[in-house]
């Protein structure tokens, strides 16, 4: 009796296997293309929250230069008072003494009053420089912890991604890719504000 149809057993099992590593290799590819976009995206989201950072920290910097000058603007201003005050009372001991004081007292106080606008002006604009140097400063730190997140997101989807490569688990690639698009999107909304 004739045995039944042989199959070459062999051949089944290289077509098996060079089917299965194609399978394999292209869902590898799939994983390591996006984890390379996403670390594209982590390099220029790492760059912008080093540039943030340090744009916000001059700024800083500026604000409290000029609260400096501010302070010392108010110290002047305080300075001119106390001139004024003195050249206010003089005539007062000229009148207790039975004279008439000289019109220089008069003239002095009212330069020390003018003076002293110039100098409020002057200190109030360095006020608000300072402001609006430390709200810049603000906004800059903001976006950099939103540029920070992002790269963190960015590091945890490329180590997923990392693990679905060596486990070859598509759900953990999909957790990869959830993750990187959260990156995405904090990076684009801190990019955009």
């Amino acid at each position: 009796m004739p045995e039944g149809p042989e199959i070459e057993t062999e051949k089944l099992r290289e077509a098996v296997n060079e089917e299965l590593e194609r399978e394999g290799g292209g869902f590898l590819k799939q994983i390591a293309l996006t984890t390379a976009i996403l670390a594209a995206f982590a390099a220029v989201a790492a760059l912008l929250a080093g540039s943030t950072v340090n744009e916000a920290l001059v700024a800083k910097t500026e604000a409290t230069t000029l609260q400096a000058q501010a302070s010392d603007q108010w110290a002047y201003y305080q300075a001119k008072g106390i001139k004024r005050e003195l050249q206010e009372a003089a005539p007062n001991a000229w009148i207790a003494g039975g004279k008439v004081p000289p019109p220089r007292f008069a003239q002095e106080a009212t330069r020390y009053r003018n003076e002293q606008k110039e100098i409020d002006k002057h200190a109030r604009e360095l006020e608000h420089r300072r402001d609006e140097r430390s709200h810049h400063a603000d906004h800059l730190l903001h976006a950099h912890h939103g540029y920070a997140n992002a790269v963190a997101l960015f590091q945890v989807s490329i180590a997923l991604g990392a693990v679905a490569a060596l486990s070859r688990s598509r759900s953990v690639w999909y957790g990869s890719m959830a993750a990187g698009a959260a990156g995405i999107v904090l990076f684009a909304v801190s990019f955009l504000r």
